[in-house]
C-alpha cells in the first residue's frame, strides 16, 4: 500500500492556497527548489502529473485537483489527531499590527492559507492607524508590523511602494462647487497631510466636507458622493474609482509602507512577514 508523505501533501495544499511555488515555499518554510523537488516526488508517487504550465506560472491538473481534495482531508485528520493528543496550547503566537489598507484587501486570504497549514499558531490582530501601531510595536505589543514607513529601520524586511490617488464615487460628486470637497481622517494622518499640502502647493481651493476617526466613515462620505479623498489604489472598487481629471487635482507621488519583524521573533513570525512581503511585490 502506498502512503503519501504528509509534508508533500502540505506542499500541494500550500501551492493551491497561494497560487505560486514561491509563496508555497515561504508557508512551509522551504526553499523554492526544495518545493519543486517535493512536487516532483508527489507526482512520482501518484503516477500522474499534478501541475501544468499556465503562462509563466503553473496550475493544478484535473488529477491535481483530485489529489488536493484528498490531501486536505488527510491533513485535517492528522491535525485533529494531533490536537486531541496534545491539547490546544499554541506552539507560538503571532501579534500582528496592520493598517486597514491591507487588512481589508489582501491579508485575510493570505492569513487563511497560513493558518490552515500552521494550525497550532495563534494570532493577535491589531488593526489601526500607523501612529498607534508604531507605538505598540515599540513597546513590544506587536511582533509583525505593516504600516506607513516613518523612517528606515534595521528590522525592516520589506519596503512596499504604493501610488497615492484621488478617489471618489463612481457616479461623481453630488454637487459642483468651486472648492474641492474633501473627506479626511482626523489627525494625525499622513494621507491627510499629503492631500492638504499638495492642494495648497497647487493653489487649489478646497473645503473639508467630511472628517472621521475611521476609514469606515471616510468611505461612507466618498460613496455618498459628497467628497473625494486621497488613498492608495487598493481602495478602488465597490463604487469607488479614481477621481476624474476634470477636477484638476494635483498628481501625487508614491508613499511607502514597511514590513517590520522584531529581531527576537520566532520563525513562524518571520515566515508570515516574508509571505506578506512576497504577496505585495506581485501587485
Amino acid at each position: 500500500m502506498k502512503h503519501f508523505d504528509p509534508e508533500l501533501l502540505q506542499t500541494l495544499v500550500a501551492f493551491a492556497e497561494t497560487g505560486t511555488l514561491a509563496q508555497a515555499a515561504v508557508i512551509v518554510g522551504r526553499t523554492p527548489s526544495a518545493i519543486t523537488a517535493q512536487m516532483q516526488r508527489l507526482e512520482d508517487m501518484a503516477g500522474v502529473a499534478l501541475l501544468q504550465a499556465n503562462g509563466r506560472g503553473r496550475t493544478l491538473t484535473e488529477a491535481g485537483d483530485q489529489m488536493l481534495h484528498h490531501a486536505r482531508h488527510i491533513l485535517a485528520a492528522q491535525n485533529e489527531a494531533w490536537m486531541s493528543l496534545k491539547g490546544t496550547i499554541a506552539d507560538s503566537r503571532i501579534r500582528i499590527g496592520m493598517t486597514q489598507d491591507f487588512a481589508d484587501n489582501t491579508f485575510s486570504s493570505l492569513l487563511k492559507s497560513f493558518a490552515r497549514l500552521n494550525p497550532r499558531v495563534r494570532f493577535d490582530l491589531h488593526i489601526g492607524r500607523t501612529a498607534e501601531l508604531a507605538q505598540d510595536y515599540q513597546v513590544g505589543k506587536v511582533d509583525l508590523l505593516m504600516a506607513m514607513r516613518q523612517d528606515p529601520a534595521p528590522d525592516e524586511i520589506a519596503v512596499i511602494r504604493k501610488s497615492m490617488q484621488w478617489l471618489c464615487c463612481e457616479t461623481g460628486l453630488v454637487s459642483s462647487a468651486e472648492e474641492v470637497p474633501l473627506a479626511l481622517l482626523d489627525p494625525p494622518c499622513s494621507f491627510r497631510d499629503a492631500a492638504l499640502q499638495a492642494l495648497e502647493k497647487q493653489n487649489t481651493r478646497y473645503t473639508i466636507a467630511a472628517t472621521s476617526s475611521s476609514l469606515a466613515g471616510l468611505w461612507t462620505a466618498v460613496r455618498a458622493g459628497i467628497a473625494v479623498t486621497l488613498r492608495t489604489p487598493c481602495w478602488t472598487g465597490d463604487d469607488v474609482v479614481q477621481a476624474p481629471v476634470s477636477l484638476g487635482l494635483p498628481k501625487m507621488k508614491e508613499t511607502e509602507f514597511s514590513i517590520r519583524v522584531r529581531e527576537d521573533a520566532d520563525e513562524p513570525i518571520l515566515r508570515l512577514g516574508t509571505l506578506l512581503a512576497e504577496s505585495q511585490r506581485e501587485k
